[in-house]
């Protein structure tokens, strides 16, 4: 087992919160075809490789999570880069990360402008034989790039966290498919039977997820979290996304800064502020004091439950940890979530990194 290394995203302030009206169907969240991260090819597949196991390099830990199950009775060699409680998106990674990418097959990433240096890194010291699958890039169309709170228009990055979303997490799903069964032609059936299996137990949690949802009403979806990962959920189940509470720097907000916080939160009715593990905040506690709402600092993004080996320590466990956490917090019936199997389709022979 491999302790977490508990890193903060950013620095520790906060941002004044800008509001914007409901998600799904309306204008909560920005969607546009501008021009954002392009690639001729953002997964070429491998060609194959005989005489011994595939190599795969993987970057955040949902996403290692995610090949796992669908490498799940192989032979794959899987080998995580992105130490879990880490900032993906400011990761610089060690020398050591080289020789990982330099022996891999295949090296997962996100794209979407998630893991620059470490992309910079695979690109610098792949193999010639070697690919770089851009899951996120390749998905997602770039009509359908979101722009918001911590990724705005101007600076170029559409929000990267397809992952929270589930059926975006299926197509992440297929894709590894698709490529491990080109690397490996020989163990074609077990990574389509894996993803079948992985496949079934998404769909579950995409009906738990919109049952426990229908138990709140549509004014109490709303989202005020400490960062924009669950953009692509909010659209895909019909929440709200109010705003991020973005740490910035390590000076303190202002008191008018401070003020005008606690006044959006009052206007808004949130019934519950998101923070996280990683961001211990004594100003977002002292502002769910001030304005009676309920501060709820456990949310994560890609750091999975508990540690490699236990069995929610999954994709699947964090998005049940997730979603329990949020509609439970807000007042709604989390029970179908609750009762989902979230262990792996097989085990988890993936490495992940301290």
């Amino acid at each position: 087992m491999f302790p977490r290394a508990k890193a903060l995203t950013s620095p520790l302030a906060l941002a004044v919160l800008v509001l914007f009206p409901a998600c799904g169907g309306d204008d909560s969240v920005e969607s546009s075809a501008d021009p954002g991260p392009s690639s001729t090819q953002p997964c070429p597949l491998p060609a194959p490789i005989e005489g011994r196991p595939v190599v795969v390099a993987t970057t955040v830990a949902p996403i290692t999570s995610i090949v796992a199950n669908i490498a799940a009775g192989t032979d794959t060699m899987i080998e995580g880069i992105v130490p879990e409680g880490t900032n993906s998106h400011t990761y610089e990674p060690p020398p050591s990360v080289a020789a990982i990418v330099s022996d891999a097959d295949v090296v997962f990433i996100n794209g979407l402008v998630l893991e620059e240096p470490t992309k910079e890194l695979a690109l610098a010291n792949k193999k010639d034989t070697g690919v770089i699958c851009e899951l996120g890039t390749t998905i997602l169309p770039e009509s359908d790039y979101v722009y918001d709170f911590s990724f705005p228009r101007e600076g170029g990055k559409p929000n990267p966290h397809l992952w929270t979303n589930p059926p975006m997490a299926k197509a992440y799903a297929e894709l590894v498919r698709d490529v491990l069964v080109a690397g490996d032609p020989d163990d074609a059936s077990t990574y389509a039977a894996n993803y079948e299996a992985f496949a079934a137990r998404i769909d579950a949690l995409d009906s738990a997820l919109r049952e426990s949802t229908a138990t709140l009403e549509a004014e109490a979806r709303q989202l005020l979290t400490y960062h924009d990962a669950y953009a692509y959920f909010a659209k895909e189940y019909g929440w709200t996304v109010i705003g991020a509470i973005q740490p910035s720097s390590f000076d303190e907000p202002t008191p008018k800064e401070i003020a005008d916080l606690i006044d959006q939160v009052e206007q808004t009715g949130v019934r519950a502020i998101f923070g996280s593990e990683v961001f211990p905040s004594t100003i977002l506690e002292q502002i769910g004091k001030e304005t009676g709402v309920n501060y709820v600092d456990v949310l994560r993004d890609d750091d999975l439950i508990g540690e490699p080996g236990d069995p929610e320590h999954s994709w699947m466990g964090l998005m049940r940890f997730d979603y329990v956490t949020m509609i439970e917090a807000l007042g709604g019936d989390a029970s179908a979530l609750r009762a989902l199997d979230v262990s792996d389709v097989g085990p988890d022979t993936a490495v992940y990194p301290q």
